[in-house]
């Protein structure tokens, strides 16, 4: 008898643990929120976040004084002509478009402190640098501010905002007393700076030119590779799906839809999402953020780039890297450049470099002296018999490319640059007795 009890006891504890483990199978929930709102992105940093100031930077400052111009493009000091600007306090921001006539003349008139930009500025985008007395201005774009410092009326001074594109002029006010400061600080010692002459052409920007040769770095660098588990990490949606495989000349990430290559010979990577919507229209303002945020979010200013050109049309933004000096590098293949196409919501294509120019080779470097632009305006002129109205820019900068004795290391040779009907060519010491080369 007290067998037959005890057994059914012990049935009835097991008949209500089958039920009790059965109700929780069936009610259980795992907790998936860590899994699907993780953001993979910020979780990975290549190197530091940057401001905007740090990546929408002048390339030359100016000073028009007496007939004559001086000019700068040294970073150190452009960081402390910027510095002096974002103290000021900018109001009564119009359009003068309409009273202003020829643009030229106000950029180069004598007392006219002319900061160039390498391409258009949205002025939203501008106001994380610069301070607006009023909380909503007027939206446009410029490439120039042009600070007048011979003609201020009496409590005020004027600051211009031109774009060259579109010519149109906006201008604003600045307090008599910082205009005062800058003329003291800056525009009295301009004359210490290079001397530069004026290339006019009718209806078009006028181009400024250093009239001596030029002392230029030579450089050479031990390139440090990025780690391409990284760059997976940031792009990819959610990594854990995306298959890794190796290819002819590097690598290949994909999760079906989205791809990654690394190429090893060429140094570059390429991320392409074909599902996005391109269809779209999207301001100038959005475009550059939003390209200058998608990069912060994972750390990618490996080296000094700059904002230097933007497609409103194919929703495409283009950062350029800089020389320590101050000076922009091209490459045959890209790799001199961040590119990013948009879709509507996420990047369409990303491509750049998978190489930084960490460790430069001091011992390696040597100085040269270039020509001036004055030479290599009159080979394109009348040598290269070049159609002045196409010629858009000359500027001196680096080639970047491997070092023919080691090709481990990387090369940044001085070269002067031309842009010729939105197209850059170079034209090197050994060029200016024959043809120049193109550069996609």
């Amino acid at each position: 008898m007290r067998y037959e009890k005890i057994k059914s006891i012990v049935l009835t504890v097991l008949v209500f643990g089958s039920i009790f483990l059965t109700w929780n199978l069936w009610t259980y929930q795992p907790n998936y929120d860590t899994m699907e709102n993780s953001n993979y992105v910020a979780q990975v940093t290549l190197s530091q976040k940057r401001e905007v100031k740090k990546i929408v930077r002048p390339d030359i400052a100016l000073y028009h004084i007496k007939g004559e111009h001086f000019g700068t493009v040294d970073p150190a000091e452009l960081d402390r002509l910027t510095k002096e600007l974002s103290r000021w306090v900018f109001t009564d921001v119009k359009n003068v478009t309409s009273q202003m006539g020829n643009i030229n003349q106000l950029t180069q008139a004598n007392g006219n402190v002319e900061i160039a930009f390498p391409t258009d500025i949205p002025i939203d985008l501008y106001r994380n640098v610069l301070h607006f007395q009023e909380k909503k201005i007027l939206s446009f774009n410029f490439d120039k501010m042009i600070v007048n410092v011979e003609n201020p009326e009496k409590d005020n001074g004027v600051v211009y905002f031109v774009s060259t594109n579109t010519e149109q002029v906006y201008a604003s006010r600045i307090a008599v007393s910082f205009l005062n400061e800058f003329i003291r600080d800056f525009y009295k010692g301009a004359w210490q700076y290079p001397h530069y002459f004026a290339y006019n052409r009718p209806n078009k920007p006028t181009l400024f030119l250093p009239d001596k040769d030029q002392d230029m770095m030579e450089y050479k660098y031990l390139p440090v590779t990025l780690n391409s588990d990284e760059f997976k990490e940031a792009l990819f949606n959610d990594p854990s799906f995306v298959q890794k495989s190796f290819v002819s000349q590097g690598e290949e990430y994909t999760n079906g839809s989205s791809k990654m290559n690394i190429n090893y010979d060429r140094n570059m990577l390429l991320y392409v999402n074909p599902t996005v919507d391109s269809d779209f229209t999207e301001s100038t303002n959005d475009l550059v953020k939003r390209s200058i945020d998608f990069v912060n979010e994972h750390g990618g200013w490996t080296d000094s780039y700059r904002y230097v050109e933007k497609d409103e049309l194919q929703h495409k933004v283009t950062f350029r890297m800089y020389s320590d000096d101050g000076y922009p590098v091209f490459n045959d293949s890209g790799m001199s450049e961040i590119n990013e196409t948009w879709g509507r919501r996420e990047i369409n294509k990303y491509v750049r470099p998978n190489i930084s120019l960490e460790l430069p080779l001091k011992s390696e470097m040597k100085k040269i002296k270039f020509p001036s632009g004055s030479r290599v305006l009159n080979y394109l002129l009348y040598e290269k018999k070049i159609k002045p109205e196409l010629l858009e820019k000359i500027v001196l900068g680096y080639k970047m490319k491997r070092d023919t004795k080691t090709s481990k290391l990387i090369l940044l040779e001085p070269t002067w640059f031309y842009r010729y009907d939105k197209t850059w060519n170079e034209v090197t010491m050994a060029d200016l007795g024959g043809a120049a080369n193109g550069l996609e």
